[in-house]
């Protein structure tokens, strides 16, 4: 009696959420865990071109699930004052005193106001993404915005000789060309590659984050991620988001590889060291076997829910989004793929797969005014 006393005693301690009727059909995907309290209080700090705009999906669809504040960007804007260094008042409605549950939209880094605006037990994370991919990337989606990308023919071109470029005009316009992910974080982009500097600031964000992930080994970060927060697999199942099609990606040279790594030494050098520690975690925190476990567990679910909620079993062109209410914003050279929803789905599916397509710009307008139904909605711009 007293064996069973103590496994029921356990089991209840080990659950964190009541699992709402659409989720108990996938229970035994859900993995066992030791008992752990849920973190409710999330600072996410969105880089640019890492598979952010996902892991903000997945924020936006736990902040409603939970009834959660989120942190929201003041009056229209879709982004905390980015560029500029973050300040509480880019929240909307911030007031001294009052705190949110959770911030993840684009801003530069600030933790002193950050933290004026987030609890005291906040769980910092943030992503990064190699430099190599990241900056190719990074060249088609702001060809038409960044001046040392708009006037270079290529990326291969730009990488040839990017001082030429990048100083040529418009310099603080060229934040994304250099850096950028060293730039995000609030430091300078442009600051002198220096070890004793370099070593400091690692330790600086080492201090200011619980939390590192790695988009390149992105259903891996979301593993960790899960077991870290101690949410649950349908916290952090996703779509993918914000991806570009293939025919826009441009091929680097191998010399254009190499300069990357020297022109955005910054962000190679900060890239390789969360690339370690992120690895260090996953075998401390899970250990590689039961790793793959739970990426099976995540990938099955995936699936089903693909299944379940698209139509094309997959992500789509632009041209082919039938419903323009969920067409991702278009940028630069980049043909921004999203998704077309089964017709026939029950209105609890619907309500679930409508949240996990949802671009950011229509997620942020649309909490925007859930919170705030007295305040004009965010105009999108868009179809």
């Amino acid at each position: 009696l007293g064996l069973i006393f103590l496994a029921r005693f356990f089991h209840a301690k080990s659950k964190r959420f009541i699992i709402p009727e659409e989720r108990k059909s996938h229970k035994e995907l859900l993995i066992p865990s030791m008992p752990c309290h849920a973190k409710t209080n999330v600072m996410f700090l969105k880089t640019h071109k890492t598979a952010s705009s996902t892991v903000l999906n997945i924020l936006f669809r736990f902040a409603e699930r939970y009834n959660l504040t989120v942190a929201l960007p003041a009056d229209q804007l879709f982004h905390l004052g980015y560029p500029n260094t973050f300040q509480a008042n880019f929240v909307e409605e911030f007031q001294v005193g009052k705190k949110y549950n959770i911030m993840c939209n684009h801003l530069r880094f600030n933790p002193s106001e950050v933290q004026k605006v987030m609890a005291e037990n906040t769980f910092y994370f943030s992503i990064l993404r190699n430099p190599i991919p990241l900056l190719e990337s990074s060249y088609i989606y702001y060809k038409d915005s960044v001046p040392a990308f708009r006037i270079s023919k290529d990326v291969n071109e730009y990488l040839s000789s990017p001082h030429k470029y990048y100083f040529s005009r418009g310099y603080e316009q060229n934040f994304c060309a250099r850096n950028i992910m060293w730039y995000d974080f609030g430091y300078d982009n442009n600051a002198e590659d220096n070890e004793r500097y370099i070593q400091a600031v690692l330790n600086e964000i080492e201090q200011n984050f619980h939390l590192i992930l790695i988009s390149d080994y992105f259903d891996e970060s979301m593993i960790l991620l899960k077991r870290v927060l101690c949410w649950d697999l349908d916290d952090v199942v996703y779509f993918k988001l914000n991806s570009r099609s293939q025919d826009t990606v441009q091929t680097l040279t191998p010399e254009s590889k190499e300069q990357i790594k020297a022109w955005c030494s910054l962000d190679w050098k900060l890239y390789l060291h969360f690339n370690q520690t992120f690895w260090r975690r996953i075998e401390e925190i899970i250990g590689l076997e039961e790793l793959k476990k739970e990426l099976n567990y995540l990938r099955t679910r995936q699936k089903e829910l693909m299944e379940t909620c698209l139509l094309e079993q997959g992500a789509v062109e632009k041209e082919h989004i039938k419903n323009k209410a969920f067409l991702p914003f278009q940028s630069g050279a980049a043909n921004i793929l999203g998704y077309n929803l089964k017709q026939d789905l029950d209105n609890k599916s619907l309500r679930t797969c409508q949240k996990m397509v949802m671009p950011e710009l229509q997620y942020t307008s649309y909490l925007y005014t859930v919170q705030y139904p007295h305040k004009k909605r965010k105009q999108l711009g868009l179809p």
